[in-house]
């Protein structure tokens, strides 16, 4: 099955439009405040259907909630592709955040569950991990492909739709996973009655555990400043393109292509070898919770470096302190998802991780907005925006500083592994 999740990972990530998102919506008459809108409403559909997703998937079952999320996206990114107005695209993005309200959570808790029937659930980050670095595979070969396309066609539109063939394939695959998996650790044929009583239960299991509390402030500081930054990756490197020394033959649609796809498919492929060796950073600090504070300090640093090279224009800097943060984060997501699955009853499982990805969602929705305001009023809606004016994307650094100064997590010791189910046949 190692396969069988690796191979959802790099289909799921094979979002062409991923590396090219921003400049996208840009090159349809999108301010940054605009964009910022439109991420903050996928992020309030991730918020509004996350949880009772979770519970659902608990209850009725997670393959078939997979299946759901596979079809929202190939929804969404054929009306990205084909939508010529704002209220089309933020309902593009209500089906984009449904899809990732029904995934999130969702995969790993089946990823967890197979691990427990096969007595390996100690192996939780390493598997993650390994699992999570073929997501970032697919993400290095979809900005290569995507480069690709927009060079040779001059349009950003086309990558939408294209993005719809692998999320077809990846719905196929999910659809085909085995019955047993699907069961292992629900309760079956119980409904929605029971997926609220679930969903009550694992809320008020995370509220009332002080360790869980921080796991859930960490992936709001963490994750959510993560996901609102990422992104203003590409205006840096259309900045950078349009002035680099060579390719002068060439258009700047095509140059910021080139670029893009290398840049990107360098992020993904550390990040791959990152997601993949997380075990190994866990280990070599002394232990989870002292490798969460080590990553802490590294994206601190990187943030605020990252925020002077900004705001003196330099670029090149810029988009190598950004690489550190995508690497910084594929790091943290393995260990963090397994600290997680440490403290939830496995029959909750989808739930818990579900509210883990709704806080995420909060600190995004949040965010992405005020940003985008922020880099408006500074480069006055120029386009391309100067390098200058995206240093707002630094001030996520502040909520992390103070994670890091003045909360200090319990000492999480690891539960003895119950007693493993025969293997299902």
């Amino acid at each position: 099955m190692i396969f069988r999740f690796s191979a959802y990972g790099f289909l799921k990530n094979l979002r062409l439009f991923e590396a090219f998102l921003i400049l996208a919506l840009r090159e349809r008459g999108l301010d940054f405040l605009a964009i910022g809108s439109l991420i903050a409403v996928r992020e309030i559909t991730v918020n509004v259907f996350e949880v009772p997703s979770g519970s659902l998937a608990d209850a009725l079952g997670r393959k078939r909630c997979m299946v759901a999320s596979m079809a929202c996206y190939i929804v969404a990114y054929l009306v990205l592709g084909l939508a010529g107005s704002f209220g089309l695209l933020a309902g593009a993005m209500v089906f984009y955040g449904i899809g990732d309200a029904f995934r999130t959570g969702t995969h790993k808790a089946l990823i967890y569950a197979w691990l427990r029937s096969q007595g390996r659930a100690n192996e939780r980050t390493k598997v993650y991990g390994y699992t999570r670095s073929w997501s970032k595979m697919g993400s290095a070969v979809s900005a290569l492909l995507a480069g690709l396309l927009v060079f040779f066609s001059g349009s950003y539109t086309s990558i939408f739709l294209w993005s719809a063939a692998p999320a077809a394939l990846n719905l196929v695959n999910l659809a085909t996973y085995p019955s047993w998996l699907d069961d292992h650790g629900r309760n079956k044929g119980r409904g929605l009655k029971h997926s609220a009583k679930m969903l009550g239960e694992a809320i008020g299991f995370t509220t009332r555990q002080p360790a869980m509390r921080r796991l859930v402030a960490d992936s709001m500081i963490f994750e959510g400043s993560y996901a609102v930054i990422k992104d203003y990756l590409q205006p840096v490197i259309q900045s950078a393109a349009i002035t680099l020394p060579i390719m002068f033959g060439l258009k700047d649609q095509q140059r910021t292509a080139v670029m893009i796809g290398v840049v990107y498919a360098l992020l993904y492929l550390l990040a791959s070898v990152a997601a993949r060796r997380a075990h190994q950073w866990e280990d070599r600090c002394g232990g989870t919770e002292p490798g969460i504070r080590g990553l802490y300090v590294v994206t601190i640093v990187a943030l605020v470096g990252m925020g002077a090279s900004l705001a003196a224009g330099w670029a090149w800097p810029a988009i190598g302190l950004f690489i550190v943060l995508g690497v910084a984060q594929n790091l943290w997501r393995p260990i963090h998802v397994g600290r997680f699955d440490l403290y939830s009853p496995e029959h909750h499982a989808a739930t818990t991780l579900s509210i883990e990805s709704q806080a995420k969602s909060v600190a995004t929705a949040v965010m992405a907005p005020l940003i985008g305001w922020a880099i408006d009023r500074l480069s006055h809606h120029a386009t391309p925006a100067p390098v200058w004016a995206l240093w707002p994307v630094a001030v996520c650094a502040a909520p992390m500083l103070v994670r890091l100064l003045f909360v200090t997590m319990p000492s999480l010791r690891e539960p003895e592994e119950p007693e493993q189910a025969a293997t299902p046949h």
